[in-house]
C-alpha cells in the first residue's frame, strides 16, 4: 500500500489530468462537426499544444505509476484480462494469431500468454485468472463451444472481480464490482430468454451477486422476456428493464452511467485509490464517447440520436 502522502500526489495529479478531459460543451461541439478533422482539432484545444493523445494505456501508466503495489486496482483490468484469454485460447484453438484481438492495457504478460496456454503451465498465470484458463481451454477443447467457453469466463471474471474486490477493495471497488456483475447478468438474462437457452446454459452465463440473485434471475430468465422484466422491475431494476424493452442501446447506455455515478462519487476524496480508479472509468467513458460519435457520423446517424447515445461525462 502507498503512504498517505504517496497517496496525496497521485490525487493531485490526477486532478491536473482532468482538466484534459472533455466536456459537454465539447461533446456538442463534436456531434455538430461534419469530417473528422474538425474533430481532431476540438479535441487538440482541448488537451493542449503538445498534448499526447489519450489512451487507456497511457492512464493505466499514470495511475500504477504512482500506485504501484495497489492490489485493488488491478480490478479495474479484469474484464480486458479475461477477454484476452478468451482470444489467446480461440486463435490458438483456430490455428490463427491472436495479438489482433487482444485488447490494453491488460494485467497479462501477452507475449507469453500463449505459450503458456499451450504448454498447461497455468501456475504462470496470475492468481485471478488461473483456474479459469484450465477449465475453459478444457471446455474448448472438449466440446468446440465457444459461446459455451465465453460464458464460462465471462462468469469467471464477475466473479472474481466480486471476490478481489471483497479482499483488496474499498467500499467503492466492491460496488464497482458488484454494479459491473449487475449489468453484465441482466443483459446475460435477456439475451438467454430471448434465444431461449437452456437452463444448463444458463446456469453457467450468469453470476449473480449481493444485489441480484443468480437462482431467481435464472428462473426468471428460462420464463421468457416479460416474466424476465418483471422479476427485474420487482427487484428495484424496473428503470433498467424499461429501457432494455425499449432497446438494448439504452440500457447499456443506463449500465454506463451508473457506473459513472458512482466514479463520481470517488472524485472529491482527498486520498486513497479511489480516485484513481475513478479517473481511469473517465477516461474509458470519454474513449467511448468518443468512437460513438465516430461511427455514427460515417454511418450518417443524426445528430439528436448521437446525443441521446452519449454516456454522462466525469466532469
Amino acid at each position: 500500500m502507498m503512504s498517505t502522502t504517496r497517496y496525496a500526489d497521485a490525487v493531485a495529479a490526477v486532478r491536473a489530468m482532468e482538466n484534459f478531459l472533455l466536456r459537454r460543451s465539447d461533446l456538442e461541439q463534436l456531434i455538430n462537426t461534419e469530417s473528422e478533422s474538425e474533430r481532431s482539432n476540438i479535441i487538440a484545444s482541448r488537451r493542449g499544444t503538445g498534448a499526447e493523445e489519450l489512451s487507456l494505456e497511457s492512464v493505466w501508466e499514470l495511475i500504477r505509476g504512482y500506485a504501484p503495489d495497489c492490489d485493488e486496482l488491478r480490478i479495474l483490468l479484469y474484464r480486458n484480462d479475461f477477454h484476452n484469454l478468451k482470444a489467446a485460447l480461440k486463435s490458438m484453438i483456430a490455428g490463427r494469431e491472436p495479438h489482433g484481438c487482444y485488447v490494453r492495457p491488460t494485467g497479462l504478460d501477452l507475449d507469453t500468454l500463449c505459450p503458456v496456454l499451450a504448454a498447461k503451465e497455468y501456475e504462470k498465470l496470475p492468481q485471478y485468472i488461473r483456474s479459469t484458463a484450465e477449465e475453459t481451454y478444457e471446455l474448448l477443447t472438449r466440446t468446440l463451444d465457444g459461446q459455451l467457453a465465453d460464458s464460462l469466463a465471462d462468469t469467471a471474471c464477475m466473479r472474481a472481480m466480486q471476490r478481489d474486490a471483497d479482499r483488496y477493495g474499498s467500499s467503492f471497488m466492491k460496488r464497482f464490482a458488484q454494479l459491473t456483475t449487475v449489468c453484465a447478468d441482466i443483459k446475460t438474462a435477456y439475451r438467454c430468454s430471448i434465444m431461449k437457452k437452456p437452463l444448463s446454459f444458463i446456469e453457467t452465463a450468469v453470476c449473480g451477486s449481493s444485489e441480484l440473485d443468480r437462482d431467481q434471475l435464472v428462473r426468471a430468465s428460462l420464463g421468457g422476456t416479460a416474466v424476465l422484466l418483471g422479476f427485474l422491475e420487482s427487484a428495484g431494476y424496473g428503470q433498467a428493464a424499461g429501457l432494455l424493452a425499449e432497446s438494448p442501446a439504452k440500457f447499456e447506455k443506463w449500465c454506463d452511467d451508473a457506473i459513472m455515478e458512482l466514479a463520481c462519487t470517488a472524485r472529491m476524496q482527498p486520498f486513497g485509490a479511489e480516485p484513481l480508479a475513478a479517473y481511469y472509468i473517465a477516461a474509458e467513458t470519454e474513449l467511448k464517447n468518443l468512437r460513438i460519435i465516430s461511427v455514427c457520423k460515417e454511418a450518417g446517424i443524426d445528430r439528436d440520436t448521437i446525443t441521446e447515445r452519449m454516456r454522462t461525462l466525469y466532469v
